[in-house]
Order: C-alpha cells, then structure tokens, then sequence
C-alpha cells in the first residue's frame, strides 16, 4: 500500500471490505490504474475483519466469518492472497436441554426423541426422500404422514421459528416462507453446516489476506476517512469532485462506492431499513467452553448463539483461556453507532431502493458495489464473485471506448 503523494488517481474506493478490495486489486493489476481506497473505519477488511487477542486467539470483530464455496473461480483468485486452513463449520443447538446437530439430521432426532419415535421417524423419512437428501422443512410440513408431520412442527417450532423471530425482529407468524424454504432436514448423519467443495479459513487471518489483495504500488489506502471528507457529489450537475488540502477540483476517474446507498442522497426519500447486531465478547478461564464453534440458543436467551473462536484455530493455540461472544440481534440504528449487517427486506423498502439505484446509476462514473450499495444479501463468496463480475463489466467498457478512440479520463 504506497503512501500518499500529489498524483491523480484513476479511481477512488469507498469502502475496504470484500468489493472494495476486490475492484482495487482488479483495476490497479489488471488496468494499470492508481486507485485510492478509503475507509471510515481504523481498519481493512470490513466486517470480516479479525484480530488475535491477549490469549493468541484470533476473534472476528463482526462475527464469526466461515469462507465456503462452490465457484472454482472465486476459491482460485482469493487463493492468490493467502493460504488456506480446512474448516468445516458444525453448529450445535440447544433444544429441550439437549444440544443437537444443525441442520436437523439423524443423530438430531434421535437425541429429541425416545429410541423407539426417533427410529420410525427415521425409517419414515427415508422411504420418503431417500439417503443423503437435504428436504426444506417447508417441503416436510407439507407432509400428511403423521409422523412425519410431527417431526416437522417439532423441528419448526423448537429448532428454527423462534430463532428466525430473534433475528428479524418479527412475529413468527410473519416469517416468509422464502427464509422458512431454505431450511433443510439432512437425512443422513452429515453434520455439517455447508456442503460446498471448498470450505476453509484464511491461514494468517482475513485481514492479513485483505492487506495482500491491498499490497499492490498502484493502490493507496486512508483508514479512519470518512467519504465527505474526500469527495463531493453534485447530483443536479452530475458531478464528482475530489477534496483535498481544504481545496476542490473536478474528479473525472470512476468511483467504486460500497457503503449503504441511502447515505449517498442523505436518505432524503426516507432511510432504508436493516438489521444490526450487538456483540459481547467474554473471556473465560478454561481452555474450553463449549462443544462446538457454535452453539445456537433459539428458545432461552435473548441472544442467538455464542461462537467460540477457539475452535477455529490450527494449530490449537497454548493459552489456559478462551474467548467467546454472543450475538445480539437489534433493529439498525446508526445513533447507537450500529454497523448495518442485514437488509430487511419490504415492498417499500425496495421501491426506496429502486429510486435510489436509479438516481446513482445517472452518473456514469459511480458504480455501487455489494451488500450496503445494492441492498442485497450477499454471502461471502457471493460478494467476490460479484466485484468480479462488475469488474469485468467495467474492463470490458474501458476497453471498448479504447477501442473506438475515446480517452479514458483521469482523475
């Protein structure tokens, strides 16, 4: 990461998580561009960020992050920037006293029901669905076959509703069938919480591998920088203008903007609305807390799982004591100064939206990038896969006005 001089740049980034990183490293290595990359936060790495503590633990700030995938191409480039430790999440959730496999499998029912139930129920639902099959427990509670239909409201009510109504802060009966459609009831004895072909962790840590995809002679970063402190848009003139030493001049390169796009118009057609989540980190004195990574409390607490970051770690480090958090989930509200995680998902909401994609997307040189900027979930993997793709859109444009004689401007 070169240090600051007078030179242009060709782009400006406003945001160091996954898709500002990912357009940085692009466009400085595969355009020969000098890009600037400013954060609000003292750190890279967005909410993937990580640290290791006083114990040698490496803790995510924002929640535990668990890397998986089944695009090739995303494992292959981010494996250019770091390498890879194994990790198959396992998550456990306590139920009626019992902490059970989640998803939902075989040793599941067996552990919530006496030997006799749990093997009929067993022997029902492979006659149904067959081995190996992961069935949406929408698909089960569409079932007539009374044990089967038992199974499936157990699962529902004990294992998922409520801790779906912690999380989105709703009624369980307001729960959409799209989130209750992609929980799946495993029929084998898989306990594992993905089954895509590549899952590991970062060896050195995400940020470590978010400050080599950032290494490069082209690209620049300012931490603790807040976007009004560099830049100024001038929506009626469709303008960009770049600020610096108290002093304003004409920004002509692209910017790449990756923070919530309402912020962008001051939220001036009404703020969009997300989730949030409160984290409390505890130190413990034993070498181990819980069974598993996570563990998750949908029926007791008002949190919704504790991590225990420890098991993340290989080799396993030395140190008498752990550290775990436990996640709060809350309504989103910026004056407690609350990181927005979740897009929470309204009609209204997403007229808002389209007023606001609209309205940015009329200056040809901004470009919003993931989750924030396009008010859509993005899963870790997804959220690469897609500053690659806006990537290749914005090479395939550049080179095209090459092509046809048109200069690329400068910042």
């Amino acid at each position: 990461m070169r240090s600051s001089d007078a030179a242009s740049y060709d782009a400006i980034v406003i945001g160091a998580g996954i898709s500002g990183a990912v357009m940085a490293e692009r466009m400085a290595s595969q355009l020969n561009w000098r890009v600037l990359v400013i954060d609000q936060r003292s750190h890279i790495g967005g909410n993937c960020f990580d640290e290791l503590d006083a114990d040698g633990i490496r803790i995510h700030r924002y929640g535990p992050h668990l890397f998986h995938t089944d695009r090739e191409d995303v494992w292959q480039y981010l494996s250019h920037f770091t390498r890879w430790q194994p990790y198959e999440h396992r998550v456990l959730s306590s139920i009626d006293g019992e902490l059970v496999p989640i998803p939902f499998n075989l040793t599941s029912i067996e552990r919530c029901f006496p030997e006799e139930k749990a093997q009929r129920m067993i022997s029902a639902l492979i006659a149904r669905f067959g081995e190996e099959a992961r069935v949406p427990i929408l698909e089960l509670r569409k079932e007539a076959e009374p044990l089967l239909a038992e199974l499936a409201d157990f699962i529902y009510q004990k294992a998922f509703v409520n801790y779906t109504s912690k999380q989105w802060g709703v009624a369980p009966e307001a729960i959409s069938p799209a989130v209750t459609a992609r929980v799946p009831v495993v029929v084998s004895r898989d306990d594992r919480y993905f089954t895509d072909p590549w899952q590991a962790l970062p060896a050195d840590g995400y940020t470590a591998m978010f400050a080599a995809m950032l290494n490069h002679p082209a690209i620049e970063v300012r931490l603790s920088t807040p976007m009004s402190e560099m830049l100024r848009f001038d929506w009626e003139s469709q303008r960009i203008y770049r600020r610096e030493g108290g002093e304003e001049s004409l920004f002509t390169g692209k910017v790449i903007y990756t923070g919530m796009i309402d912020q962008l118009f001051a939220a001036d057609r009404g703020a969009l609305r997300y989730r949030s989540l409160r984290f409390s980190f505890e130190r413990k004195d034993q070498p181990w807390w819980q069974p598993a990574t996570t563990v998750n409390y949908p029926n007791d607490h008002d949190y919704t799982r504790i991590t225990e970051f420890r098991h993340l770690m290989q080799p396993e480090p030395a140190a008498a004591a752990t550290t775990v958090v436990y996640e709060f989930p809350k309504e989103f509200d910026p004056a407690a100064g609350d990181e927005p995680y979740y897009p929470v998902f309204t009609e209204e909401g997403q007229h808002r939206f389209d007023d606001y994609a609209a309205r940015a997307k009329a200056m040809s040189q901004l470009h919003c990038l993931g989750r924030l900027a396009q008010y859509k979930y993005f899963d870790m993997d997804d959220a690469v896969a897609n500053a690659l793709e806006a990537f290749t859109a914005l090479e395939a444009a550049i080179r095209s006005k090459s092509a046809g004689g048109e200069s690329v401007p400068h910042g």
